[in-house]
C-alpha cells in the first residue's frame, strides 16, 4: 500500500506532537514527508528528535510538492494562505489555526472546485456533532464561556491593547465579552474554539463569547450552550494545557491526531 505523504507547516508544540503521531501511530499508513517553519531551527530540532533525514524544506511550495496532505500548525495569520496554496495544488489540508478561516470562506469553495478535502478538528471542545445537528433545527443561540489562567492569556492583543495587568487579577474576572469574530481577532492563540463554533453553527457575529481569567484556574475550561427548536445542549470541557504550550489545550492536539486516524478508518462513528 502506498503511504500517504503528510507535510507539516509549523514545528512548535502542536506540529511536533502531530509529527510524532504520524511517525509512530500512523507509520503503516502514512509518512512524514516534509517539515517547514519560518524559524528553521524549530524544523531542524524536530527532525533531529524524530531522527528523520531530508524532510526539512525551505518553502511552503516545496512542502506542498512533497505532500498529499498538508497540516497547518502555524498561526491564524498564515492559515488561510497555507490552505489556499495547498488546495490550488490539489492537496488536502488539515487546519489547526481555525481562527484564520473566519472571513476566508472562499477556501471552502476552492476545495469543492479542486475536489479536495479540508479537515478542521474539533480542537479543545466537544459537541460539534450536536451543533451540526441543531443547525438543522433553527439555532437560536450559541454561547461560549472560556476560563483560562493569566499565563495562558499573556501576550494576547486584547490584553495588550486594554493594558490589562494579568498579574494583578486575584479572583475570577471577565476580561472580554463579544462576538466570536472579535474574540478570534483579539485572542488569536487562545480562542480557536470560537471560530470552530462559528463555522459549524450560526456564524461569527451571532456566536457570543465570554472570557474569564483567574490565577486559580489550573485547566482551560470551555462551556458551550446551544439552543434550537430541537432543545438545549450544554457542554463543559476541563482541559489540561499542552505540556509544551500552556496557551493550547492538550485535547486540541489529540483531536488533530484523531482526525488523521479517521482519514484512514473506513468506519465513521458520530455525526
Amino acid at each position: 500500500m502506498k503511504l500517504k505523504r503528510i507535510g507539516i507547516v509549523g514545528c512548535g508544540a502542536i506540529g511536533s506532537k502531530i509529527a510524532e503521531a504520524i511517525s509512530s501511530d500512523l507509520k503503516d499508513k502514512a509518512k512524514l514527508s516534509a517539515l517547514y517553519d519560518i524559524d528553521s531551527a524549530k524544523a531542524r530540532d524536530l527532525a533531529g528528535k524524530l531522527r528523520k533525514k531530508n524532510i526539512i524544506v525551505l518553502s511552503l511550495a516545496r512542502l506542498i510538492r512533497r505532500s498529499d496532505l498538508v497540516v497547518e500548525a502555524s498561526s491564524a495569520g498564515a492559515a488561510a494562505d497555507i490552505a489556499r496554496e495547498a488546495l490550488r495544488n490539489r492537496r488536502d489540508c488539515l487546519i489547526m489555526s481555525v481562527g484564520g478561516l473566519l472571513g476566508a470562506e472562499d477556501i471552502f469553495d476552492l476545495a469543492r472546485e479542486k475536489n479536495c478535502s479540508v479537515y478542521v478538528p474539533s480542537g479543545a471542545i466537544a459537541g460539534i456533532d450536536a451543533l451540526k445537528a441543531h443547525k438543522l433545527a433553527n439555532i437560536k443561540r450559541v454561547i461560549l464561556i472560556t476560563r483560562k489562567s493569566p499565563q495562558a492569556l499573556s501576550g494576547a492583543p486584547y490584553v495588550i491593547q486594554k493594558k490589562i495587568d494579568l498579574d494583578n487579577i486575584k479572583e475570577e474576572t471577565m476580561i472580554f465579552e463579544g462576538s466570536a469574530q472579535k474574540a478570534v481577532t483579539f485572542f488569536p492563540q487562545n480562542i480557536n474554539v470560537a471560530a470552530l463554533l462559528s463555522l459549524a453553527g450560526i456564524g461569527k457575529e451571532k456566536t457570543r463569547v465570554k472570557i474569564f481569567c483567574s490565577p486559580g484556574y489550573s485547566k482551560n475550561i470551555h462551556e458551550i450552550e446551544i439552543e434550537s427548536s430541537a432543545g438545549k445542549t450544554f457542554i463543559r470541557c476541563e482541559n489540561s494545557p499542552c505540556p509544551d504550550n500552556p496557551k493550547t489545550s492538550y485535547l486540541a492536539v489529540l483531536s488533530a491526531i484523531a482526525v488523521l486516524k479517521d482519514i484512514f478508518n473506513p468506519i465513521k462513528i458520530g455525526t
